[in-house]
């Protein structure tokens, strides 16, 4: 297995493709089996030009790629450089012998009804499950059903790993690109299924800080949550809301909010989320442990709060903060985590793809090229490539969901040396 990826700014496309043609095949130093590209929207008038220039300059089998408002990617001095807002193509290329890859697109009418089997699923991507394959999903963000596809990847497919994310930077071309082998889309979602000698991993920084409590939701209807009880007995009991005391969750908010520093307090009013636990009866929580969702609302005249998921009664949950310390912070604690569980007696990384929310980026850190560098420092002389989401598409504890704010790289190795 053989990965290269290759960064270009001209702003001329034909340029930037020989560019980044040439770079990662003398990189790859092999016949590609796979190219993944990422283009600034910046071309996006001359999206339609591009899958025949490829074709001319380039002979691979297999090729999806988007459009985005900032693409990731390797410099000629073997940094990774985040490229905002102004011209840039990425392009990396694969060698996988041993691999099985299958590519295709969805329109989001054709997906099946929610109470369709997994047979269903399986019929319309005509990937074998027993396979056991990996995907990476490019969606555009008003066409895709995006969150309806992804639980149904999940139940057809439960031990395979997604990642990806949703295209952004539309422009007046009326789409921001979705590129499939030969065909270039508007709607809907491209991908690729892995399977075979490969293994996908993933780091899925959600760019959050725990503060106060955790507190478990006594009462909740639909995204919206009534009362809750502070977490004083263990994860374990009984649930019995005649033996707790209830309060409303803006009451428990309040009291928090009081318990801050003025930094924090002023942070809290324009960057505080919602942590949904995924194990309901883990009792000591670490980063990867909460589902973030934004707090979208609160119902001063009953107490309530309304957050971006669906919540029920016996969920945990716990505000949350996003700033770049942060952000910073838990990226780098789930980096150490990585390494120190995953890069023992096993094939090393050969790349990673990472799909970074549009929210961060410079104007987040105050600095370029922060969560890709960051990465690099633990995990070096790895190709990293990506683009800038409007959504990012990752697991947390086995369920794939759709994210924001979150920074998700999908790692690349080979199961067998």
């Amino acid at each position: 297995m053989k990965w290269a990826s290759a960064l270009s700014t001209q702003p001329s496309l034909e340029a930037a493709l020989d560019e980044v043609i040439a770079t990662a095949l003398q990189s790859l130093d092999a016949s590609p089996d796979l190219a993944i590209l990422f283009i600034s929207t910046t071309f996006a008038s001359e999206f339609p030009r591009l899958q025949p220039l490829l074709r001319d300059k380039l002979s691979v089998q297999h090729f999806i790629g988007c459009g985005g408002n900032g693409v990731i990617g390797p410099t000629q001095n073997g940094d990774t450089a985040e490229v905002e807002e102004e011209p840039g193509i990425t392009l990396t290329l694969a060698s996988l012998p041993g691999v099985d890859i299958q590519t295709f697109h969805i329109y989001e009418d054709e997906l099946p009804d929610p109470d369709s089997s997994p047979l269903t699923w399986t019929e319309l991507l005509e990937v074998d499950p027993t396979h056991q394959p990996h995907f990476i999903l490019f969606a555009d963000p008003t066409s895709s059903k995006i969150n309806d596809l992804l639980q149904g990847l999940d139940y057809a497919y439960p031990n395979a790993v997604k990642i990806g994310g949703l295209t952004s930077g539309r422009t007046t071309w009326n789409g921001s690109g979705l590129f499939c082998d030969d065909q270039l889309y508007q709607e809907g979602t491209v991908g690729v299924a892995l399977s075979g000698n490969i293994m996908v991993e993933t780091i899925v920084a959600q760019g959050c800080r725990p503060i106060g409590q955790p507190y478990r939701v006594a009462e909740a209807e639909r995204n919206v949550v009534l009362q809750v009880e502070e977490q004083t007995v263990p994860v374990e009991a009984t649930f019995n809301t005649d033996q707790v005391e209830l309060q409303t969750p803006l009451e428990a908010l309040q009291a928090l909010v009081q318990d801050l520093d003025a930094e924090e307090r002023e942070l809290a009013q324009h960057s505080l989320s919602v942590g949904i636990v995924c194990d309901e009866f883990k009792q000591d929580l670490e980063p990867g442990d909460f589902l973030i969702r934004n707090l979208i609302g609160v119902d001063p005249r009953i107490g309530a709060i309304a957050i971006g998921d669906r919540i029920r009664p016996g969920q945990r949950i716990q505000f949350h903060l996003r700033d770049a310390q942060a952000s910073a912070d838990e990226l780098e604690d789930l980096l150490r985590q990585y390494c120190h569980k995953s890069l023992t007696n096993q094939p090393q990384p050969m790349a990673a793809l990472l799909f970074d929310c549009l929210g961060r980026g410079e104007r987040f850190y105050g600095e370029p090229d922060f969560d890709s560098q960051l990465f690099g420092r633990y995990l070096q002389d790895i190709p990293v490539s990506g683009f800038f989401c409007n959504g990012e598409i990752g697991p947390i504890a086995g369920t794939t969901f759709l994210h924001g704010y979150t920074a998700a790289f999908g790692i690349f190795r080979s199961q067998t040396n």
